[in-house]
């Protein structure tokens, strides 16, 4: 029996679109991106905020649509540009990298290692 789970399937400009198509069974899920879940993550703690893209990202000195493509997992932002926007909602580098750490070592199921650790290595 097929399941169904959320998954995001990239676009060509490289934006998330939720969907829920069936997971086929023994097929394994693919493996979030870091740039998806850092998004996910600046997205929680903003809104966690009660905040506007607009004045989280006044704050952090980036404009409202680069926070807003950094949220959507468009960009690959420099460590600076995650580490004014972790300031600006009062976080941390490296409180944000733990968490998507913690959230992308929670998702992996259990087992071997995944194929493209391999091939990096290689």
């Amino acid at each position: 029996m097929a399941q169904t789970s959320l998954t995001y399937d990239p676009s060509p400009d490289g934006a998330r679109e939720p969907s829920t198509r069936p997971r086929q069974a023994g097929r394994r899920d693919r493996e979030p991106l870091w740039r998806h879940v850092l998004g996910d993550h600046l997205r929680s703690l903003r809104q966690e905020r009660g905040e506007t893209l607009a004045e989280t990202a006044g704050r952090a000195g980036v404009s409202p649509q680069y926070l807003s493509e950094m949220e959507r997992g468009i960009k690959e932002p420099s460590s600076e540009m995650i580490a004014a926007v972790a300031g600006a909602l009062d976080s941390t580098l490296v409180d944000v990298a733990s968490a998507i750490a913690e959230n992308l070592r929670s998702s992996l199921p259990a087992g071997p290692t995944c194929r493209a650790a391999y091939a990096l290595a290689a």
